[in-house]
């Protein structure tokens, strides 16, 4: 009977590209500047330019939704909103602390095996970019998709970011994986007819990416990265 290594080695052998999501997989975003307090300043913006938003804008603490619910504002909102959001980004990473364990082992086993490596994430590229400068391992990612300027509705779980990226290196999404910590990153695979790799960074995450149809579940970079180790070239 095959085991869960033996399908995250079959996942990893079958994909000639290696999608990682950022938050989680790589880095913890805001673990030295909190979510929430983010999510206030951006509610606290909205509500200036869509004071009509602001029950649903102050209703969240996730940064995220309230960048989406922004949308609803109108351009200028979306805009500002947007450009708050990234900036916030950037200053949460500087202060982020080191990579998640096994992930940066990950990425450059990946690389030793000849696997194409993109980063794919709903946060921004710039700070995508400004958190692999700072912990210098830009070099071993080839391409950053981050979130869609001004189309919130195109982030994760919409196909789009997976497609682009599996366009950027000249492949089909089918011949890809992403390594994503959310059931949106495993329905965002699906939808572009990828596959995934789900990671359970948390308890409870282990039966929720199963049940959204993650291929395989780890509970650690560090067995990617093992695993990685023992592939054969792309086919």
């Amino acid at each position: 009977m095959p085991t869960p290594a033996d399908a995250l080695g079959e996942v990893l052998e079958a994909s000639e590209a290696i999608l990682f999501d950022f938050d989680g997989p790589i880095c913890d975003v805001f673990r030295g500047l909190a979510a929430p307090s983010i999510a206030e300043e951006l509610a606290d913006l909205l509500t200036t330019l869509a004071p009509a938003l602001e029950g649903q804008a102050r209703a969240t603490d996730d940064p995220m939704e309230v960048h989406r619910l922004s949308q609803e504002g109108g351009e200028a909102a979306l805009t500002a909103v947007e450009g708050a959001l990234t900036e916030a980004e950037i200053r949460a990473v500087k202060v982020a602390g080191t990579p998640t364990k096994g992930s940066v082992q990950a990425i450059l086993a990946a690389r030793s095996a000849g696997r194409r490596v993109a980063i794919v994430s709903n946060n921004s590229a710039d700070c995508v970019r400004v958190y692999l400068v700072l912990h210098g391992i830009i070099g071993a990612v080839e391409a950053i998709i981050g979130r869609p300027t001004l189309r919130p509705d195109l982030m994760k779980p919409s196909p789009h970011p997976l497609i682009t990226a599996a366009s950027a290196f000249g492949i089909t999404p089918a011949r890809t994986v992403l390594v994503g910590d959310s059931i949106t990153d495993v329905e965002a695979a699906r939808a572009a007819g990828a596959r995934s790799i789900g990671y359970a960074n948390k308890a409870h995450k282990q039966a929720s990416l199963t049940n959204a149809g993650a291929d395989v579940v780890v509970l650690g970079m560090q067995e990617i990265a093992d695993s990685a180790t023992l592939i054969k070239p792309p086919r």
